[in-house]
């Protein structure tokens, strides 16, 4: 291949913002937000902001935090970043009950089904695996270290997933692979056996989901990517069973007025208790639903649900069993702006009627007041700075340039290469 010019990145290399996050408690009990190192976490059942509270002897979380996650009972959640920080909160007291620090900055979290593993990814392609043995709820674990349990040879990993019954852990990488990795029962030896590679996206695979119902509990996997599509996995076989063209369907491709880029997928989630799989795409105000045929193992377009009177591109996603759908947009380090770090929370409920498509059963966009916690709740998670719009365009512009220069590969000369390996200075920490 041949060799390109020096990204534009690079010569902006200091500049790394990073895009809001959301996550929401499986049960609804309580919704976290990251924006930059801050995290910002409501209980919807106390009507209250939390506040954090560390027991785990470890620094606070001091650059961009670039994963959360709940544990799927609840009671663990996880925050991990570009400190090389990984956070370990339990929900009951929100007190950070262990922190372990990572060899690389981290990309991407997942707890198992259990709730007795914690695996983080970084940005040199290797999973590593913290054992939470003695976990009771309340006592703060002392001495944890991770383990490295699998690697994607030097590519960054940016997503990780347990399949529904936990005999999988699923990772998806730059470099476009989505590897299937049977989950062993003592992963601190590390994991010996590949069920599958899934492959045939041609960009970046930049999020991972499971759809599934009682009738398959076993689920298929859903990936959305940087070619701007969405597939659906049999992860047994590693086969693609159905591939979606999303950025024609959402109306992004006149948008883009020539340009040969695509419209990457940023995030997806699957509503629970269905078959409808939420999209955020890059440059797109709203969402993209997707219906899946689990029978037929094929997927298709359901309704672009479109975010009206303000510029919300959303940069994160998450749902719970209530049904609604909790999004973000924002970012943190937004150069040449009075508010460098922002965020904006909108929730969208409907998705239990028989049909999304009809008139009478569309998607709701809630209002302000609308949404769960109501004003208190917003105050929290998103501050209580009023943004104009052409800033939140700027913070949607500034999310799609950095995710860009780092997951798109970059092609360099052999002088440049050489420059590069002269100048790297990869000090590992000391645990």
């Amino acid at each position: 291949m041949e060799d390109t010019t020096m990204e534009e990145g690079e010569t902006n290399k200091d500049i790394e913002v990073a895009p809001a996050l959301m996550a929401v408690h499986p049960a609804q009990e309580s919704v976290a937000v990251a924006v930059g190192s801050e995290l910002r976490v409501f209980d919807l059942h106390g009507g209250s902001a939390v506040s954090l509270v560390d027991d785990s002897c470890g620094p606070s979380h001091k650059d961009s935090i670039r994963a959360i996650r709940y544990g799927a009972k609840g009671k663990l959640f996880v925050s991990a970043g570009d400190d090389k920080l990984v956070k370990i909160w339990s929900t009951e007291s929100w007190r950070c009950i262990c922190t372990v620090s990572s060899e690389k900055r981290v990309s991407a979290v997942a707890l198992s089904n259990d709730g007795l593993y914690v695996c983080f990814a970084d940005k040199f392609g290797v999973v590593w695996v913290v054992d939470l043995d003695g976990f009771d709820g309340n006592e703060a674990l002392v001495s944890k270290k991770a383990a490295p349990m699998l690697s994607h040879y030097c590519s960054i990993i940016t997503s990780l997933e347990f399949s529904p019954d936990g005999r999988f852990i699923v990772s998806a990488d730059r470099d476009f692979k989505i590897r299937v990795t049977v989950f062993p029962k003592k992963p601190l030896d590390g994991v010996h056996e590949i069920q599958s590679f899934c492959l045939g996206h041609t960009e970046f695979v930049s999020c991972l989901s499971f759809v599934y119902t009682s009738d398959y509990p076993q689920g298929f996997l859903v990936s959305g990517s940087g070619d701007s599509t969405v597939r659906l996995w049999d992860i047994s076989s590693g086969s693609l069973l159905d591939t979606c063209k999303v950025e024609s369907k959402a109306g992004l491709l006149e948008s883009r007025r020539g340009e040969e880029c695509n419209s990457p997928v940023t995030n997806l989630c699957t509503i629970p208790d269905g078959t409808l799989i939420a999209v955020a795409i890059q440059s797109l105000q709203g969402i993209l639903l997707l219906s899946c045929d689990l029978s037929a193992r094929t997927l298709s377009i359901a309704k672009v649900v479109s975010i009206k009177g303000e510029a919300f591109i959303p940069t994160s996603l998450s749902t719970s069993s209530s049904g609604l759908l909790w999004m973000v947009a924002g970012v943190s380090n937004l150069r040449g702006c009075d508010h460098p770090s922002l965020a904006r929370v909108r929730v969208i409920s409907g998705f239990r009627e028989s049909s999304v498509c009809s008139p009478e059963h569309e998607p709701t966009v809630l209002e302000d007041n609308e949404t769960p916690g109501g004003d208190k709740l917003l105050e929290k998670l998103q501050g209580s700075l009023l943004v104009e719009e052409k800033v939140f365009l700027a913070a949607a512009e500034a999310v799609k340039i950095a995710m860009s220069n780092l997951l798109v590969k970059k092609q360099y000369s052999s002088e440049k290469r050489d420059l590069r390996k002269r100048n790297r200075n990869d000090r590992k920490i000391k645990q």
